[in-house]
């Protein structure tokens, strides 16, 4: 049963008018109108879709705020759900930060797919009011990915009806940008072995070798212990859902090279290679400059060793996948270099 009442100040001064339904097994709903005809008309319409059970009561998605949710996604869903880093600099915050400072004060239900259309637009082209810098494609996607996440969060665990639903799910999602493909030729890389062998810090050089041979993440490889080595069986065991991207157990082969280097390092403490992120990064940095390199980054290792792999010919993708890490196969299959008359000899 639906009752409307007059809203008055202090002074006695209407203000408005509150619509209040109350229907036995159901919340009671109420809402304030300036408008007396506007209370009746919302009041008829929660009272049949009630009566149809389609009700879907958006009132606290119109008192809670972007920012209120963000707070409780970052606290309550993020932490475990997102690889922590090292140095403790998730990509989520950032993000999560970004998205604040566009869509904070706006209550969850005024966010459409405009308002988030026009969020990725200024990311991509930011003007001059807002004084944001330009970033590229593949930045700007995964920041509308992760909004649509807590959008998810907002629904699925909080128990918030969004009145358009996900907002993001009906925008255009920028595209992922063109992969780095940046290999070092033979001359290079044999400049950037020579520069980090005389590099003052030691774990540079056989850090650099054995990224190329097993196509470790440098988070993987600088959380390495040797207890997680099996030298007999010729494999590593990476277990801490903290310390690899897709928070999942999984070994890493090791080459008949990889064993080399790890039979050479020295052993202080329980770490392969007892070296910060920061550390690494400057030592590695120099050591590129000095090799007279240009456009080359820890991360372009991982894409050589890869690339190495796939150009053998004789490993599937799946095998290539067990070797990397990738839950999908998609970002694989620019390293699997297979010539026609290889795959003709393959089907016969």
């Amino acid at each position: 049963m639906a009752t409307i009442t007059a809203r008055r100040n202090a002074e006695g001064g209407l203000i408005g008018w509150q619509a209040k339904v109350r229907k036995r097994g159901w919340r009671p709903q109420s809402k304030t109108f300036s408008r007396k005809a506007d209370a009746e008309r919302w009041a008829r319409q929660v009272e049949s879709e009630i009566e149809r059970g389609v009700f879907n009561a958006t009132s606290d998605a119109e008192r809670i705020t972007f920012s209120e949710l963000a707070k409780r996604f970052a606290t309550e869903y993020a932490p475990k759900h997102y690889r922590k880093r090292e140095d403790d600099k998730e990509a989520w915050r950032f993000q999560i930060a970004r998205l604040e400072q566009f869509l904070g004060d706006y209550a969850l239900s005024a966010i459409d797919q405009r308002l988030v259309a026009s969020y990725r637009d200024e990311r991509l082209n930011p003007s001059s009011e807002r004084k944001w810098r330009k970033v590229g494609e593949s930045t700007v996607r995964k920041e509308v990915y992760l909004l649509s996440a807590v959008f998810e969060f907002a629904e699925k665990e909080c128990g918030l009806s969004l009145p358009r639903g996900n907002p993001v799910s009906k925008v255009r999602k920028p595209s992922e940008g063109v992969p780095r493909e940046r290999r070092l030729t033979t001359s290079e890389w044999a400049a950037l072995e020579k520069e980090c062998a005389k590099s003052r810090n030691p774990w540079l050089l056989p850090a650099l070798r054995f990224a190329a041979e097993t196509a470790m993440r440098q988070a993987e490889m600088l959380n390495l212990s040797w207890s997680s080595v099996d030298m007999d069986r010729r494999m590593l065991m990476l277990g801490d859902p903290l310390k690899i991207k897709n928070g999942e157990t999984r070994g890493v082969p090791l080459s008949t090279r990889a064993l080399k280097i790890l039979e050479g390092l020295p052993r202080e403490g329980e770490l392969v290679f007892p070296v910060t992120r920061e550390a690494l990064h400057y030592v590695f940095k120099g050591a590129v400059k000095r090799a007279k390199i240009s456009d080359f980054t820890w991360h372009d290792i991982r894409h050589e060793a890869l690339s190495r792999l796939g150009e053998r010919g004789d490993m599937t993708i799946f095998e290539l996948a067990a070797v990397s890490g990738h839950k999908t196969l998609q970002m694989l299959k620019r390293y699997m270099h297979l010539e026609t008359q290889r795959l003709a000899e393959k089907i016969g």
